[in-house]
C-alpha cells in the first residue's frame, strides 16, 4: 500500500447514482490524499467522473439481474477488477454491491472493505412476494458481512443500524452511522418560498410503489375534490429495473389527472425546490433519502412517512408533519394543513435549513468518511 496515496475503488451500480449521491464524499476521500477509482455500468455521467479526475472501471452488470447465473458472472467480473487494479480499500455502495463485492474482495484478496447499505429498499419495505422470498437469504448474507474482521459497515441511520445488530449483536464496532450522502450547502442554498396561491408540493425520485407515489396522487387529487386547490410537481421517472416500478399504463392514466404538473428528469434539481412550498415523500423505507435533504438545505418544511430513512430528516412538528405510510388521508390532511399556514411554513422551512447545516452537510459527512477509512487502514495494516 502507498501510504500517501492509498488505492480506493467505489462499487456503485450505475454512474448516476455515484454522481448524485456519493460524488462529495469521494471528493473529500481525494483532498484527503486518495487515489479514487470507480466501478459502475455506464450510462451518461462517465466523462463527468473522468472530470473529477477518478479512475473509470465499466462493468456490464445490471440492477435488474438478479439471477444465479448474472449474479456469478458479476462476481467473477469484479474479482478480475480487483485482481488487476490491486485496491487497498474498497467501498461497495448500496446492497447489491455489498453482497457481490464482498464475495469479490474475499477472492481476489481485497485487504479492507466497506460496505454501505444504503437503506433496505424493496426487500424490506415491499408487501410482495418476491421481496418476502428474498429476505431470509439477504438477512443471512448481511450477518457475514458485518462477521467479516477487515470489514465496517456504513448505515445511513439508526433503526437500519439496530436492524443489523439484530443478526449480529457482537459485530457492533463494525457498523458506523454515517447520515446521508452529504449536501453541499453552498449550492443548495435557502430559498424564499414562491408566491401562493396556488400552493405546489413537489416530489422527486424515481417513481416506484415504494416511493409511495400512488398514495401521494391519491392524497392530491382527494384534496381536489375537496375544493382544496394544492398543486403537484412530480420530477423523476420510472425505473425499469427496480421491481418496484410504476408500469407505463398508470403512469400515462395519472399524467391526464388535474392539478399534477409531470416534469420527467429534472438536470438540476435546484429549480424544482426554487418553485415549490412543500417538499413530499410517502416512502415505505430508506437510508436517508437526497431529495428531502436538497429541500430541506433550501429551506422548505416536509410531508413525510414516519418511516426508517425519513425521520432523520424529517423531525415531526420541528420542521416536517409524519404521516404512516400508505394513508393517503393522513397525508392529505398534512398537506392540507402546511398549504393553509405560511407561518408555520416559514417556521419549519428554517428549521430544515438548521438540520441539515449539522452532521448532514457534505463537508461532515465526508469528514466522517474519510476518518472510517483511515481507521480501517490503520487496523488492516
Amino acid at each position: 500500500m502507498n501510504a500517501a496515496h492509498p488505492r480506493l475503488l467505489y462499487l456503485v451500480t450505475e454512474d448516476w447514482y455515484f454522481w448524485s449521491h456519493r460524488l462529495p464524499m469521494a471528493r473529500a476521500a481525494q483532498r484527503a490524499g486518495f487515489a479514487v477509482a470507480v466501478a459502475t455500468r455506464i450510462g451518461v455521467h462517465g466523462e463527468r467522473i473522468r472530470a473529477e479526475g477518478f479512475a473509470l472501471h465499466p462493468l456490464r452488470w445490471r440492477r435488474g439481474s438478479t439471477g444465479l447465473w448474472a449474479s456469478l458472472a458479476a462476481i467473477a467480473e469484479i474479482a478480475r477488477l480487483y485482481r488487476r487494479e490491486r485496491p487497498d480499500l474498497v467501498h461497495h455502495v448500496a446492497l447489491k454491491p455489498a453482497v457481490l463485492g464482498s464475495i469479490a474482495a474475499l477472492v481476489a484478496g481485497v485487504p479492507a472493505v466497506v460496505n454501505a447499505v444504503t437503506g433496505f429498499g424493496f426487500v424490506a419495505s415491499s408487501p410482495s412476494l418476491r421481496a418476502r422470498l428474498l429476505r431470509r437469504p439477504v438477512s443471512a448474507v448481511l450477518a457475514r458481512l458485518i462477521e467479516r474482521r477487515n470489514s465496517r459497515v456504513i448505515v445511513q441511520n439508526e433503526d437500519d443500524r439496530r436492524l443489523l445488530l439484530a443478526l449480529n449483536p457482537e459485530a457492533a464496532d463494525r457498523i458506523s452511522v454515517i447520515r446521508g450522502s452529504g449536501v453541499d450547502l453552498a449550492r443548495f442554498a435557502p430559498q424564499p418560498e414562491p408566491p401562493a396561491p396556488p400552493v405546489v408540493a413537489g416530489f422527486a425520485g424515481r417513481l416506484l410503489a415504494d416511493k409511495g407515489i400512488a398514495t401521494l396522487v391519491e392524497a392530491q387529487q382527494r384534496l381536489r375534490r375537496r375544493g382544496v386547490d394544492l398543486r403537484l410537481a412530480v420530477a423523476g421517472t420510472a425505473d425499469p429495473e427496480n421491481p418496484s416500478s410504476i408500469d407505463s399504463t398508470t403512469l400515462a392514466r395519472w399524467r391526464d389527472l388535474p392539478g399534477i404538473s409531470w416534469l420527467g428528469q429534472v438536470e438540476d434539481v435546484r429549480e424544482l425546490w426554487r418553485d415549490v412550498h412543500i417538499a413530499v415523500l410517502s416512502s415505505r423505507r430508506e437510508g436517508l433519502p437526497m431529495s428531502l435533504l436538497e429541500a430541506a438545505a433550501m429551506a422548505r418544511p416536509l410531508v413525510a412517512t414516519d418511516v426508517p430513512g425519513c425521520r432523520e430528516i424529517a423531525r415531526d412538528a420541528v420542521n416536517a408533519l409524519l404521516v404512516p405510510p400508505d394513508d393517503a388521508d393522513a397525508l392529505a390532511a398534512a398537506l392540507e394543513r402546511l398549504a393553509g399556514d405560511a407561518a408555520l411554513r416559514h417556521r419549519f422551512g428554517e428549521a430544515s435549513r438548521a438540520l441539515v447545516e449539522t452532521d448532514l452537510a457534505a463537508e461532515a459527512v465526508g469528514a466522517a468518511t474519510v476518518a472510517l477509512y483511515r481507521r480501517l487502514l490503520d487496523e488492516t495494516g
